[in-house]
C-alpha cells in the first residue's frame, strides 16, 4: 500500500507511525457492531464510530477493509452498534480477535432490525445500511437508526493505543 500524501497541499508523504500517534491523542469511545445472519450473530469492535445527523437520525462507523466480519453484515443490511461500559474491556478485546465464537456466554436480545443487543453495555443503537464508501484501508458506513436503548454507566476508552475509562 502506497503511504499516505498530501501533495494537494504539497506536504508530501506522511510517516505512518507518526501519524498513527498523533491522532491516538484523540480519545473515542469503544464499541462492538453486531448483526444476525443465517449461520448466528456476528461481530466486531469497533472505535471509528460517531453520530452524524439529526434529520434524518444517521450514525458512521469505518470498519477496516480487511475485516471478515463487515462483509457479513453489510449482506444482512442491518446492525446494532453496542456501546461498551468501562468494566467491557475484555468483551472488547474479545470481539477484536478473528476467528473465535465471540458470542459463546454473551447475552443479549435482538434489536428493532433483528441485531444482537449485547446484554450490560451502555447503549444499543440499531441501524440499516444507509450507505457503504471506500475510504483508504476502510469503509465509510453511514446507518440509518432504527431504534435506542441506553443505560448508565462511564464508557470504555481507547486512547494513545490502550483502554481506559472515564474519570468524573
Amino acid at each position: 500500500m502506497a503511504e499516505p500524501s498530501n501533495t494537494a497541499s504539497g506536504i508530501g508523504p506522511l510517516d505512518a507511525a507518526h501519524y498513527r500517534s498523533v491522532l491516538g491523542h484523540f480519545a473515542s469511545g469503544v464499541t462492538i457492531v453486531t448483526a444476525m445472519t443465517s449461520s448466528g450473530p456476528v461481530g466486531f469492535t469497533c472505535q471509528s464510530f460517531s453520530s452524524l445527523s439529526l434529520d434524518p437520525p444517521l450514525i458512521w462507523i469505518a470498519p477496516a477493509t480487511s475485516s471478515s466480519t463487515w462483509p457479513l453484515i453489510d449482506r444482512v443490511g442491518a446492525f446494532t452498534v453496542n456501546v461498551l461500559g468501562a468494566d467491557q474491556e475484555t468483551l472488547a478485546r474479545e470481539f477484536a480477535r478473528s476467528g473465535a465464537d465471540k458470542f459463546a456466554g454473551i447475552g443479549y436480545d435482538l434489536g428493532v432490525t433483528g441485531a444482537p443487543r449485547i446484554h450490560g453495555t451502555l447503549a444499543q443503537i440499531d441501524c440499516t445500511v444507509w450507505s457503504v464508501a471506500e475510504a483508504g484501508d476502510h469503509y465509510s458506513v453511514v446507518g440509518a437508526v432504527a431504534g435506542l436503548a441506553s443505560a448508565h454507566g462511564l464508557p470504555l476508552l481507547f486512547f494513545r493505543g490502550g483502554f481506559g475509562e472515564f474519570s468524573q
